[in-house]
């Protein structure tokens, strides 16, 4: 990518032959090594791809055997990669397109609560048995199932947190790009993308976390009689939860862990590390650093990529992209300003004649329910409400301190992050059942687990953004605090509150959608054969889905809808409107 146009710290001596910066030679062994791994995940690939193409098994029996779980890791982190780039490709367009125009902006916004509100579970089995019809037979049509599922807990976070970056970029850049006359797409390549890429990169952590949080869910579909599963370490922890094997659901998350560990490691430290490149100051600071970046910084492979395909193919993409026609544009046909029109109108008609028909369906569905089930779904409504403003308050109360604390000090983000992002990526749903009989022995029994469970999915988006926010903080702001010896409360009121605010708002807004979608495994747990269950409307929705009740499914996934949206639109977008207009680096 070439040099962004946002301010940067003082760049490293350069050669005076080459206008490179010096970096000291790769060793030999680190391209090797680099080869062998690159050789290793294409093996990889295509040995998934013939499971891809096995036939469907209605009751496929996953092995608890130990010696098969670095080949699960290995299928479910392809899963999880091929979620991840959808899931970040669709977030960067759709948050583009809605950032470019404050028309498209009232209605994609909108659609993004309602998208990121609908849970799982009410939805996965129309996914499931769509895609199993597409492909008759099939392992694949499983296999897209799974990785549309991981793609919803994986989207929401990062299309808002880049939406909130292009809205608060300072206007002294955006003006700088309007006096350089850079067009579309040298303005997202040299300001827009740099300066979202902090926010973006501690989203993927967290959209990473929340894939693992889901895992369990997306490699086992449970349609009727046929217990459809698919080979992963998600499905070996849900098989080892449901036998009760405690050494297998050790092992699984042991193996889990130290997935964790080796992609912080070798991706998102490195990433950090880089991004840190794009911060908004003017002077130097104590930058985060990555031992593998460092090794891989003079890397010959890395650098005959960089010179033979990178170099060339951004410099044609600058050339086809980034310039604008300078001659006027010829008036049009009538003829095609109508196909014009025609164009932009069908494609929203039909839209909204799909809208108007699955309403009409909804309402011919829900007619069959009685005022009983009504009041109960109501009930049920208000006891989740309650769990999930509980969550949320506890995971502000704690995230904001330590992901300031993590953000400003790199000596701790080195030493904490790491942590923090296995901790994050541990599902949930693995360990909830372990630490379950120990919960309700307490007061409180399940209202209790499910709001520690609710806590446990949802407060690292929270803290993710925190930390985002608190990295992205100018080092020249922190410096006239110091120099005015501006501590303690007034500090954070002055200085940490307003900077972090719009990433704060964004991980509230993403943290909400998620505690509701944790109800559902929160309120309704099974282990060992023993089920669990409470008063709320993710039991209700989980129990509907497993009676396959789909009046009571369609009923309570509407009411959760409109309560997160009415949360998101009372509450937290004008929140957002405020971070856009008043918290900004201007």
């Amino acid at each position: 990518m070439a040099q962004p146009i946002i301010p940067v710290r003082a760049p490293t001596p350069v050669d005076s032959a080459s206008e490179r910066p010096r970096v000291p030679p790769t060793p030999r062994w680190v391209d090797a090594l680099l080869l062998c791994a690159m050789a290793a995940v294409a093996y990889g690939i295509m040995r998934a791809a013939a499971e891809w193409r096995a036939p469907l098994s209605p009751n496929v029996q996953v092995s608890l055997s130990a010696r098969l779980l670095p080949y699960y890791a290995g299928l479910s982190t392809l899963r999880m990669t091929i979620a991840y780039v959808l899931a970040l490709a669709f977030s960067i367009g759709y948050a583009r397109i809605a950032a470019g125009s404050r028309a498209a902006e009232r209605f994609m916004l909108p659609l993004l609560d309602i998208l990121q509100s609908v849970p799982i579970l009410s939805f996965m089995p129309g996914v499931v048995l769509g895609l199993a019809a597409l492909f008759p037979g099939r392992t694949l049509g499983l296999e897209i199932a799974a990785v549309i599922l991981i793609f919803t807990s994986q989207a929401w976070n990062l299309a808002f947190s880049f939406h909130q970056s292009l809205l608060t970029i300072p206007r002294e850049l955006s003006e700088a790009a309007a006096i350089y006359r850079l067009g579309f797409w040298r303005r997202f390549t040299r300001l827009e993308l740099p300066f979202g890429a902090i926010s973006l990169i501690a989203n993927s952590m967290m959209s990473w976390a929340g894939g693992w949080f889901f895992l369990m869910a997306s490699e086992q579909f449970t349609l009727g009689t046929n217990n459809l599963r698919l080979p992963g370490l998600g499905s070996y922890l849900a098989a080892a939860a449901d036998a009760g094997d405690t050494r297998a659901l050790v092992l699984g998350l042991a193996t889990l862990i130290a997935v964790i560990v080796l992609l912080d490691q070798l991706l998102w430290r490195p990433l950090v590390a880089w991004s840190d490149r794009f911060k908004l100051e003017q002077s130097g600071g104590d930058a985060p650093q990555s031992r593998l970046l460092n090794a891989l910084s003079g890397s010959a492979m890395l650098e005959w990529v960089s010179a033979r395909v990178t170099r060339p193919l951004t410099r044609t993409l600058d050339r086809k992209l980034g310039s604008s026609p300078r001659v006027a544009p010829r008036a049009r046909a009538p003829h095609s300003v109508l196909w014009a029109r025609l164009a932009r109108w069908i494609p929203m008609l039909l839209v909204v004649a799909l809208v108007i028909w699955g309403s009409i369906a909804a309402v011919g569905a829900l007619a069959g329910l009685t005022g009983r089930d009504w009041r109960f779904v109501l009930v049920s409504a208000g006891a989740t409400f309650l769990r999930t403003t509980i969550a949320l308050a506890l995971a502000a109360a704690w995230t904001i301190p330590v992901g300031v604390a993590i953000g400003m000090s790199p000596r701790w983000a080195r030493r904490a992050q790491p942590l923090v992002q296995i901790t994050a990526s541990v599902p949930a749903t693995a360990v909830f059942p372990i630490l379950l009989l120990a919960l309700l022995a307490l007061p409180g029994g399940l209202n209790f687990a499910a709001v520690a469970l609710m806590l446990l999915g949802t407060q690292w988006y929270v803290l993710f953004n925190v930390i985002a926010g608190a990295m992205a903080i100018p080092s020249d702001l922190r410096e006239v605090a110091s120099s005015y010896r501006v501590t303690g409360w007034r500090r954070w009121k002055t200085l940490i509150l307003p900077a972090i605010f719009p990433y704060l708002v964004t991980g509230m807004i993403t943290a909400t959608g998620g505690a509701w979608n944790a109800s559902i495994v929160s309120e309704y747990v099974t282990f060992a054969g023993r089920k669990e269950s409470t008063i709320g409307l993710g039991s209700l929705i989980a129990q509907a889905a497993e009676r396959s009740d789909f009046r009571l499914l369609l009923a309570g996934t509407l009411v959760m809808s409109a309560i997160v949206i009415a949360c998101n639109r009372l509450v937290w977008r004008r929140l957002y409107a405020l971070a856009e207009t008043r918290y900004r680096l201007d």
